[in-house]
């Protein structure tokens, strides 16, 4: 990844996700972000939208299926990726430019909204964690997102584990 340009965006969702294959069967989904700075002007005691920045983003695999089944128009997410320019000749030959985020992660902002994330299957982190649950044993690999892990839950402490007032790892 050297010499890219990784950005992380904050806004909106402009449409839904719109997800398409590939010949070769891979998901892709894109959508459209905006972005629009904020300020607060102290003279008039009220906010001021400036100019907004919109974006096409792409997203593939399987992560381009759980953006189409998860996302809709108007929700507003955190967006990280690599920043492309790409330059082309609209039908009357103007010469363009445009920027586009291939993206990594992407996330609903929680700022004013809640959600509810399931664990999806499938991946290279879920295949890693089996094998590695196969070779060490299940008892001695903890899975985050069960209930059934020690220390998750139940006695003795909160979603940390241990005793009460610990303080999360983070």
């Amino acid at each position: 990844m050297a010499g890219e340009t990784v950005i992380t965006i904050v806004g909106n969702l402009v449409d839904d996700p719109e997800l398409r294959w590939t010949p070769q069967q891979v998901a892709v989904a894109k959508f459209r972000i905006a972005s629009t700075p904020r300020t607060f002007d102290k003279q008039t005691n009220e906010w001021k939208d400036g100019e907004g920045l919109f974006l096409t983003c792409s997203v593939w695999r399987q992560a381009a299926e759980h953006v189409a089944e998860s996302l809709q128009k108007g929700m507003r997410v955190i967006v990280q990726g690599r920043l492309k320019q790409r330059s082309y000749e609209d039908r009357e030959g103007v010469k363009r430019t445009v920027y586009e985020v291939d993206v990594e992660e992407l996330g609903p902002s929680l700022k004013s909204a809640t959600a509810v994330v399931t664990k999806a299957g499938g991946g290279r982190g879920q295949d890693a964690y089996q094998a590695a649950r196969r070779e060490q044993g299940a008892a001695s690999v903890g899975d985050p997102w069960s209930a059934s892990t020690p220390g998750a839950q139940g006695a003795g402490g909160g979603a940390w584990g241990g005793g009460g007032e610990e303080e999360p790892p983070f």
